[in-house]
């Protein structure tokens, strides 16, 4: 499923970069959620699940779809408008980085440890490596726009991390993985709609082409709605911490399609900083580290 879920995630990056020559981001944004809200819904109503009636219940779907959904994809769509899909699919790779910070803080059995600390630091300091220091130097109005697009995917990275330690909390709530899909669609849909009419008028947008409106439809069906299907099931069943690893896979095939189809060049740079993220995450999770010390013993 993991395997699974990082194609499809991969490919989302793509995706984006056909549809940001012809779309602004929230009018993608907001179709990209709607379809998949249209293609969840048609299955939970033809498969008889239960529809949530709880106002509680659709209260946290709100927050959820803010946090994994509005947030994120308006700040990577907007991002890629001055970026490429590989580099913004590598940055996004800091995610797990920041779930364990907020896991730390707030899930008692997902607490910091020094091994943790030692490797959230390493990871961090493979985002400088990515972002490149000398062009934060000057923080203002004088920031070139392409360093501004790279720290809005650090700021979807961090929502990313929010929502999946948010989304705990349906296990508990005996929700269902295809059940908080759904919720988290419908009502990141019922947010988008005003605002995309208010700041980019969609309706009288002029009509993009059959590639792009195949790239929408992609993004809705597979990437979001199977996608997160996928996701809360892997969530409910292996937590917050291992289901953000799949963002480690995410830019291997965003890359590659990225360089293969659209001819984005990746610099070495980018490869340098994406080795030091996946050593940082190597030494949260420990067990390299165990078995390389098993080793030398032996």
């Amino acid at each position: 499923m993991l395997l699974l879920l990082s194609f499809l995630w991969g490919g989302s990056f793509f995706l984006i970069s056909l549809a940001v020559a012809e779309l602004p981001p929230l009018t993608i944004v907001l179709l990209r959620v709607g379809i998949a809200a249209i293609t969840l819904w048609t299955i939970l109503l033809i498969g008889g699940y239960e529809i949530p009636k709880s106002l509680k219940l659709w209260r946290t779907f709100f927050i959820l779809g803010l946090l994994n959904n509005v947030i994120p994809f308006s700040l990577i769509v907007w991002s890629q408008n001055h970026i490429g899909a590989g580099l913004a699919s590598i940055i996004n790779a800091t995610t797990p980085l920041f779930t364990i910070l907020i896991a730390g803080a707030f899930l008692s059995d997902e607490h910091m440890t020094p091994q943790r600390v030692v490797g959230v630091l390493i990871g961090l300091f493979g985002v400088t490596v990515l972002i490149d220091p000398s062009s934060l130097r000057d923080l203002g109005p004088s920031m070139s726009i392409a360093t501004l697009a790279q720290l809005a995917i650090i700021g979807a990275a961090i929502s990313y991390g929010c929502a999946s330690v948010y989304g705990r909390r349906f296990k508990s709530m005996g929700i269902s993985p295809f059940t908080t899909a759904v919720g988290q669609v419908t009502t990141a849909t019922i947010i988008l709609l005003p605002l995309a009419f208010l700041f980019e008028r969609p309706d009288q947008l002029p009509n993009p082409s059959l590639q792009v409106w195949l790239s929408i439809l992609c993004l809705g069906v597979f990437c979001t709605a199977l996608g997160y299907s996928l996701f809360f099931r892997i969530l409910s069943s292996s937590g917050a911490t291992n289901v953000v690893l799949v963002t480690l896979l995410v830019p291997v095939s965003a890359s590659f399609l990225s360089w293969l189809i659209l001819g984005e060049q990746l610099h070495g740079r980018y490869f340098a900083g994406m080795a030091v993220i996946g050593l940082g995450l190597a030494a949260i999770d420990g067990r390299l580290w165990k078995k390389l010390t098993a080793v030398s013993k032996a």
